[in-house]
């Protein structure tokens, strides 16, 4: 399947759901399992994860299924696994990478994984991100909860007169299963902006003074389809650097890279543990 499917995407005439009913159809087809119950989306940083939560018993190729496109970012992986959790019945649906705004594809290629999700029967999702800290405290390497958002990307992925109540968007259920396992996660509120240029020191003041404790470039778009499927969501960024005008140190891709790296092996053990509650 060529990327051609995922420009179709955002043809007006396209219904969004059947394209990820295709897309549901041909993972359940290239994995082997017809249904998933929690889907993880894994950005910089937790890519290790994967391998920890269970046995991968089937993968398929990003560019094999309809609506996905290949890897546009370093450090992601252009795959999409179906892992047994433990010796359970539950299947995790792991994406190695995302749709980030700022390829230009469009929303509903944002959050084509969502909506193939939610196709696939997950019942909850789990996403990841790399991101910058605006709190000093919170050293790169930090594994943040996310309890709420702003959505600074200027667009929504719901169409139409669908009003869809986002008071407890990020689940305080789920984020209340992480702290019992790592009581000394802290939360936050994650502020998305476009891309894919960093944030300037005075964008980062502004969002600072809105509330925002976390800078990126992912998640909220995606946690907003989430709910509007019905899904229950909880989201953990890795702090990988400070963010513009906190520290004096320019910002490079590499450097949130390196961080997500280094931290990787200690907060795919953390999601790994927590999967299995979900």
């Amino acid at each position: 399947m060529s990327d051609d499917s995922t420009l179709h995407l955002d043809d007006p005439t396209t219904d969004p759901n059947e394209v990820a009913a295709q897309a549901a159809t041909a993972i359940a087809d290239g994995t082997g399992t017809p249904r998933h119950d929690i889907a993880l989306v894994l950005g910089s940083g937790w890519a290790g994860a994967a391998d920890l939560i269970g046995e991968t018993v089937g993968t398929v190729e990003n560019t094999d299924v309809p609506g996905f496109g290949a890897v546009a970012v370093a450090g992601h992986r252009g795959t999409i696994s179906s892992v047994a959790i433990g010796d359970s019945d539950v299947r995790a649906l792991v994406f190695g990478t995302r749709t980030h705004f700022y390829e230009g594809r469009g929303v509903r290629a944002v959050v084509h994984g969502v909506r193939t999700a939610a196709a696939a029967g997950c019942r909850a999702v789990v996403f990841t991100n790399g991101c910058g800290g605006v709190r000093t405290d919170w050293d790169p390497g930090t594994p943040v909860l996310i309890r709420d958002h702003l959505n600074l990307t200027g667009t929504s992925p719901i169409e139409g007169a669908n009003f869809v109540d986002l008071t407890d968007l990020y689940s305080p259920r789920l984020r209340g299963l992480a702290r019992e396992v790592d009581p000394s996660l802290d939360e936050g509120v994650y502020a998305q902006f476009r891309g894919p240029h960093y944030e300037t020191p005075a964008e980062v003041a502004m969002a600072r003074t809105m509330g925002a404790d976390l800078i990126g470039m992912s998640t909220a778009l995606e946690a907003i389809a989430a709910r509007q499927a019905g899904m229950e969501v909880l989201a953990v960024s890795l702090v990988t650097n400070l963010a513009a005008g906190i520290s004096a140190q320019p910002l490079s891709h590499e450097e949130v890279t390196e961080a997500g790296k280094a931290a990787s092996g200690r907060c795919s053990q953390l999601l790994a543990r927590i999967v299995e509650r979900i």
